[in-house]
């Protein structure tokens, strides 16, 4: 049984999700202030949790930014419900680490659905597919780290879902849009440049890994089919 950890402050919302998440098999505990839920969260170890922004005490952003930079929480996964859904608000949340954003009013059977959905990416393929080597690049999926070279280099979760993202598609174009729809979720027409930024970056971390990502004119971006390849 997963368990789910709601750091939510509107009490009744709070009630809700409970009851449904139980009711859909998972184990639930609760925090209504963001001082509560952060504790919360690095003493049970939750599979996943659901964090609203706006919480007394501590606003969610700073937790998030706090679990995703201590080693021992980074790999939890983090669904923000917020009722700010502007574009920046939801590139911002993605940027903190965040695997998922729901904007309020949502319907409890999109909730259920994306909870299933990040779920099943945390659990991933089986365990020997977990860890791959692709020339000096090492990926351990299940670990969420990266390595370059033996180096280990620090990606946010946006970034390295991005590189999965790419890396379990190699020698396929990416169109923007495909990227944008599969990691963001967000309106391709509106935010298509963040694309390119968020790839330059991920590109820059990855250093001499960062050829392996190649652009393709026109198109989008595709992961290298062989390590020899440089070609960007």
């Amino acid at each position: 049984m997963s368990r789910v950890l709601v750091i939510e402050d509107e009490k009744d919302l709070q009630r809700v999700i409970e009851y449904n998440l139980r009711q859909a098999g998972y184990e639930v505990l609760s925090a209504t202030r963001g001082p509560d839920g952060l504790r919360l969260a690095r003493e049970s170890h939750p599979e996943l949790i659901l964090l609203d922004l706006m919480l007394p005490g501590l606003p969610g952003k700073d937790i998030c930014r706090l679990l995703k930079d201590a080693p021992e929480t980074r790999g939890i996964p983090i669904i923000i419900i917020t009722a700010r859904g502007e574009e920046v608000d939801r590139v911002l949340g993605f940027e903190l680490g965040a695997d998922d954003y729901v904007v309020k009013p949502f319907s409890m059977r999109e909730l259920l659905l994306r909870v299933q959905a990040v779920l099943r990416r945390r659990q991933g393929p089986d365990e020997a597919a977990t860890a791959m080597s692709f020339g000096i690049l090492r990926i351990d999926r299940e670990a969420h780290r990266t390595w370059v070279q033996g180096q280990e280099i620090q990606l946010t979760t946006l970034e390295f879902k991005m590189l999965l993202t790419l890396y379990d598609r190699r020698d396929r174009v990416q169109s923007r849009v495909t990227l944008l729809e599969d990691i963001w979720n967000m309106d391709a027409e509106v935010t298509a440049r963040a694309v390119d930024t968020h790839m330059a970056r991920l590109r820059e971390k990855l250093g001499d890994a960062g050829r392996y990502i190649q652009t393709v004119r026109g198109a989008g971006y595709r992961f290298a089919r062989t390590a020899q390849e440089t070609v960007r």
